[in-house]
């Protein structure tokens, strides 16, 4: 029988203490160096990812909030992430980039300075369905031009044999598609010094698409503004940048980029963030529930603590996957050994929950600790040993969780995907072809998405052993196929056990 402890504990309960609990926590130790030794034996930057996709999944985090964070971490000379975070703003909001180099636009003498290849991607004319047109930069060179013709009319180079007179242009502007860009361009950088800071070709970089033709170099270029010039202004944009973002963008794209020690200065400034309610039907993910361990556990002395406490709330179906790769198969078989020697502990759901909470000795962290540890164990067990609607409703029944059979059944394709991600496509095929196949047998009907039936087949055999759930645990609102049963219950009993556990 697998106990999920759903018993909610009453204080008036005599705490068992005795030897049946210290084994638990012995064995949970145990459990934990074992877990432990597989993410550090080669999957460490593994367990990094998952807890920056923890983080991003967390959605309590205010816009002000996510600014100073990420503002905290720039400002300590962070040139990895900042360049990571330029690299992300030229992409989604260029013309915020674009505003900061109008300003300067003096410094692209140095940019197309002996580099006629981006002058001539800048200055380049394009086509367009009513013929060749000026681009941005093209036209930015013939306004200034025109207007200041008295100065610059000269270093206009034309491709034919003689130039265009400035009277002959203002009847005839397309004339202007005539200019020998590269020539015109050097010309400009070498005797028209006032071009680069006029207000035509200030206007013409305002949007950022000249990021796009060489970003790392403007992507330098800002870091030294921020940095070397500590320029206000830059600031100002990248923290409105930063304000404007979801925050779950913002932790896929700059996480990644922070070495460890960062990463965990990180999460101590996101600690003081951290107000999660503590109900647990308020937890509405595993992010939410990831939120409650990190707000309520003491700041440990290195970051190793918190990616094994994501590890074992938020990715049991990976380490399940890492157990059981082939250089883990020593790991793989001392988990197993300490899973049954858990299970095979007599089981008290209420005095369970009180031996963490009043063990004196525990500090809040390892408290936390173990209960994700025992949770874990349970998602092992549903995971090696429920594979058939029977071994489910047990589970259902021994844990007084109310359930229905759904009339969608959980069927895996080749590719490890249930019907339930398949049948819709196959609905929707199965409508444009009714007409046409009305006394077509239904297996051929889904012969795109299932895989063809045959009375002999391993898969007819997982068809008639399997199914779908609907759950009191959720109020009968979600379809829980075979595969995601445990995932749903370890995230509802560890909601629930947090919540008991910090009970008033």
């Amino acid at each position: 029988m697998i106990d999920l402890f759903l018993s909610e504990p009453r204080c008036d309960e005599d705490v068992d203490s005795g030897d049946s609990m210290k084994l638990r926590a012995s064995l949970l130790n145990e459990l934990e160096s074992t877990i432990w030794s597989v993410i550090t034996s080669g999957s460490r930057s593994e367990a990094r990812l998952w807890l920056c996709n923890t983080i991003a999944g967390m959605t309590s985090i205010t816009p002000r909030h996510q600014c100073e964070l990420f503002l905290n971490l720039l400002k300590s000379q962070k040139h990895g992430l900042a360049s990571q975070l330029l690299h992300m703003m030229f992409e989604k909001k260029p013309q915020m980039g674009g505003s900061i180099l109008a300003k300067r636009s003096h410094i692209l003498e140095i940019f197309f300075e002996g580099n006629p290849k981006r002058a001539l991607q800048w200055f380049v004319n394009y086509s367009s369905g009513n013929g060749l047109e000026l681009g941005k930069g093209a036209k930015a060179l013939s306004q200034f031009a025109f207007k200041n013709r008295d100065i610059c009319w000269e270093e206009l180079e034309w491709k034919g044999k003689h130039g265009q007179s400035p009277a002959v242009v203002a009847t005839k502007p397309h004339y202007f598609l005539d200019l020998d860009i590269q020539q015109t361009v050097e010309n400009f950088l070498e005797n028209v010094p006032e071009f680069w800071s006029s207000n035509e070709f200030t206007e013409s970089v305002k949007d950022g698409d000249i990021f796009f033709i060489d970003r790392q170099f403007f992507v330098q270029y800002f870091i030294d503004l921020m940095y070397e010039e500590d320029a206000g202004d830059i600031w100002e944009v990248i923290g409105e940048f930063l304000t404007g973002q979801p925050f779950s963008s913002l932790c896929h794209h700059l996480l990644i980029t922070l070495e460890e020690q960062d990463l965990f200065s990180f999460l101590k400034l996101l600690r003081r963030c951290l107000h999660p309610t503590m109900e647990s039907k308020y937890f509405n993910g595993i992010s939410s529930l990831f939120e409650i361990v990190l707000a309520k556990s003491e700041v440990p002395g290195s970051i190793d603590r918190i990616l094994l406490l994501n590890a074992i709330i938020t990715q049991g179906r990976q380490l399940l996957r890492l157990l059981h790769e082939e250089d883990a198969q020593n790991s793989q078989e001392r988990v197993k050994e300490i899973v049954s020697k858990i299970s095979a502990i007599p089981s008290n759901s209420n005095s369970l929950i009180f031996f963490f909470k009043n063990a004196c000795e525990m500090s809040t962290s390892e408290v936390m600790k173990c209960l994700g540890l025992q949770c874990w164990v349970l998602y092992y067990r549903m995971s090696q040993e429920c594979r058939t609607p029977e071994s489910w409703e047990s589970v259902f029944l021994n844990n007084h969780i109310g359930f229905r059979r759904s009339d969608k059944y959980a069927l895996l394709d080749d590719d490890g995907l249930s019907d339930e991600q398949i049948v819709d496509k196959s609905r929707k095929k199965r409508k444009a072809r009714k007409k046409r196949r009305r006394n077509q047998d239904l297996l051929d009907d889904y012969d795109d998405a299932l895989v063809k039936f045959d009375p002999t087949s391993e898969k007819l055999d997982m068809l008639s052993n399997s199914g779908s759930w609907l759950l009191s645990t959720d109020g009968y609102l979600a379809t829980w196929t075979n595969v995601d049963l445990p995932d749903h219950l370890h995230l509802h009993c560890l909601s629930k056990w947090m919540t008991w556990l910090f009970a008033k």
